[in-house]
């Protein structure tokens, strides 16, 4: 009985080898977990009017398959955390924020062109109406990022949480 558990758990201990040698080597790799690749750094955040926003950190963990995001607001005490990845068995972008306001959003999408799309799914606003929140990345050609939330009723435009520009950080 002890040999059978042993085979069993090496057998467990070469799938990876056994499922492919690239995926082994680098699971995280595909042109679709590199999707996001335009959001890593570090980045000094303002508002459209040019104002400071905060400061980000964007940076990829777990061996290149998570992005993992360090938000600190220029308004004083206010942070957050996400954490994106490319779910390949669904096809899709997903994210997780979770800020130190006790606020969660789930987010799920894909690349567009040159920005990636990630929208929630339908949730009760505070009148009771469904609505969804919508954040696109867009890459411009200088490199840097425009951050856009809005909130969408019955796909229009209700209102825009968040307009910010990305700029990499000096230093």
């Amino acid at each position: 009985m002890k040999n059978y558990f042993l085979a069993a758990f090496l057998f467990m201990m070469t799938l990876p080898v056994l499922h492919g040698q690239e995926v082994a080597q680098c699971p995280c790799c595909s042109e679709n977990h590199r999707g996001f690749d335009f959001w890593v750094g570090e980045w000094e955040v303002t508002l459209a009017d040019g104002s400071p926003a905060g400061t980000n950190r964007v940076e990829r963990i777990q061996g290149g398959c998570v992005l993992q995001e360090h938000w600190e607001s220029a308004r004083p005490g206010f942070t957050g955390t996400s954490l994106t990845y490319y779910n390949r068995e669904l096809k899709q972008w997903e994210q997780l924020w979770v800020d130190n306001s006790g606020n969660i959003l789930k987010l799920s999408g894909g690349l567009r062109e040159n920005a990636m799309v990630l929208v929630s799914k339908p949730a009760p606003g505070p009148d009771g109406t469904l609505l969804v929140n919508r954040i696109t990345w867009s890459l411009a050609e200088d490199g840097s990022v425009r951050q856009l939330w809005e909130v969408l009723r019955d796909g229009e435009v209700v209102r825009v949480p968040f307009d910010g520009f990305y700029r990499k950080a000096k230093g």
